[in-house]
C-alpha cells in the first residue's frame, strides 16, 4: 500500500539528548492526521522533519512513495502554515500569495488563477489590496493558509495555526479548516497542544510523549479506549478520574468499596490479579434516577461547584480520593451537600498500575 507520507524509524538528536526516538508513522491518502501532545513532547519537531527544516539523524522520511529524506524543503511538495502567520508586512495579500509562484517562475495567467481560486476557497477576495497591518488575526491566518494553497501541493503542514488568536476566532477557524480539508481532500498534517481542536478535526490522532507516539487512532478510540495512563489522563477536560486500588477475580477494589467489572472489556481474556488504576470520565458518571438504574452505585461530597452553562462540573470526594462529576447546566447542586452517583463499568478504562497500560 502507497501511503501519503511514511516515516520510518526517524531519530533526532540534539547532541546528547534524544528529542525523536524511533518513530514510526503512517499516513494515509487525503488523511487528517494530528500530532497531539503537551510542549516538548516532539510535535513540531515531527513536523518540522517532514518539511525538511531539521535535519534528521537517523531513519528516512517519503512523501507520495518517494524518499525525501535528504531532499530541500521546496523540493517535497509541502506547503507549510506557520502559528506566526509569516507574512511579508509590506506586500498585499496578493502580493504575499503569489510571491512564491513568481520565485518559481510560473507564467503570470497561473499565478492570477490559484491566487483567484485560493481567494475564493479562504473568503478573502475582499481582502486581496490590503496589507497585513490593515488585517485582523483571523484574516491573516487566512492569508497564510493561501499562501500554502496556492502552491497547490498533495500535503499541508499546520504547526499550531491557531494559537495566536481568540477564542471565538479559533473555534471559526476550526470549522472553515475541516471545511476546506472536506473540500480539497489533501493529506493534511497538524500540530496542536488543543485536544479539543484535535478530536474535531482529526481523522485520527498521534498522542505523543517525550519524542515517541504514546497511541495512534481515531478520535473515538484515543477517548473511548486509550491504551495507556498517560494518553486516558491527557484527553478529556476535566481529565478522568483515577482510583488506586487493586484487581481481584474481576473486581476492582478499593478502600472498602468493591466494583464488579461486569460489562468490560478486557485486552486479554485472562487478566491476573494485580495492582490496578480505574479511570473514570467526569461525563460518564450519572446522577438522579440514571444513577439509581446503575451496575454501580455511591455516595459523594459536594466539595465545589462550577456552573459553565451548557454544563455543571462537581469536585466532590469519593472517600478520600478527589472525584469529578460533569452534569447538565441547569443542574441544581450544592457545597456540602452528598451526592447519590453512579457509574457502568463497561464505560471505565483499567490500567496496570506497574506499566500503565490498558488492561
Amino acid at each position: 500500500m502507497t501511503y501519503s507520507v511514511e516515516i520510518k524509524e526517524l531519530q533526532l538528536n540534539f547532541g546528547a539528548v534524544n528529542v525523536l526516538q524511533n518513530l514510526d508513522l503512517n499516513i494515509h491518502e487525503g488523511e487528517f492526521l494530528v500530532l497531539l501532545g503537551s510542549s516538548g513532547c516532539g510535535k513540531s519537531t515531527l513536523l518540522n522533519c517532514i518539511a525538511g527544516l531539521l535535519e534528521v539523524s537517523d531513519g528516512q522520511i517519503f512523501i507520495k512513495g518517494r524518499n525525501v529524506t535528504w531532499s530541500e524543503p521546496s523540493e517535497r511538495g509541502i506547503g507549510m502554515v506557520f502559528q506566526s502567520y509569516a507574512l511579508y508586512p509590506q506586500m498585499t495579500v496578493r502580493g504575499n500569495l503569489s510571491f512564491g509562484l513568481k520565485n518559481a517562475r510560473l507564467p503570470k495567467a497561473e499565478i492570477e488563477q490559484r491566487v483567484a481560486r485560493a481567494a475564493s476557497i479562504l473568503q478573502i477576495e475582499p481582502l486581496l489590496d490590503r496589507k497585513p497591518g490593515a488585517l485582523s488575526g483571523g484574516q491573516r491566518q487566512r492569508v497564510a493558509i493561501g499562501r500554502a494553497l496556492v502552491r497547490d501541493v498533495d500535503v499541508f503542514l499546520f504547526d499550531e495555526p491557531l494559537s495566536n488568536l481568540d477564542a471565538k476566532l479559533r473555534v471559526d477557524l476550526r470549522v472553515e479548516l475541516k471545511r476546506l480539508h472536506n473540500q480539497l481532500q489533501n493529506t493534511m498534517i497538524y500540530v496542536t497542544h488543543d485536544q479539543i481542536e484535535a478530536m474535531t478535526l482529526a481523522d485520527r490522532i498521534a498522542v505523543m510523549k517525550g519524542g515517541k507516539i504514546m497511541q495512534l487512532g481515531s478520535p473515538d478510540e484515543i477517548y473511548n479506549r486509550p491504551r495507556n495512563l498517560y494518553v486516558a489522563d491527557f484527553i478529556g477536560s476535566p481529565s478522568m478520574n483515577f482510583l488506586h486500588g487493586e484487581l481481584v477475580g474481576g473486581q476492582f477494589k478499593v478502600d472498602d468499596m468493591v466494583m464488579p467489572m461486569t460489562g468490560y472489556e478486557f485486552t486479554s481474556p485472562q487478566v491476573a490479579d494485580r495492582p490496578a488504576v480505574i479511570g473514570i470520565r467526569p461525563e460518564h458518571v450519572v446522577t438522579g434516577e440514571l444513577a439509581q438504574k446503575a451496575p454501580l452505585q455511591f455516595d459523594v461530597d459536594v466539595d465545589l461547584v462550577e456552573p459553565m452553562g451548557s454544563d455543571t462540573l462537581i469536585y466532590a470526594k469519593l472517600g478520600q480520593h478527589p472525584f469529578r462529576i460533569r452534569m447538565d447546566g441547569q443542574a441544581r447542586v450544592k457545597s456540602g451537600e452528598v451526592l447519590p452517583v453512579g457509574i457502568d463499568p463497561s464505560r471505565a478504562s483499567l490500567f496496570d498500575k506497574a506499566t500503565e497500560d490498558r488492561l
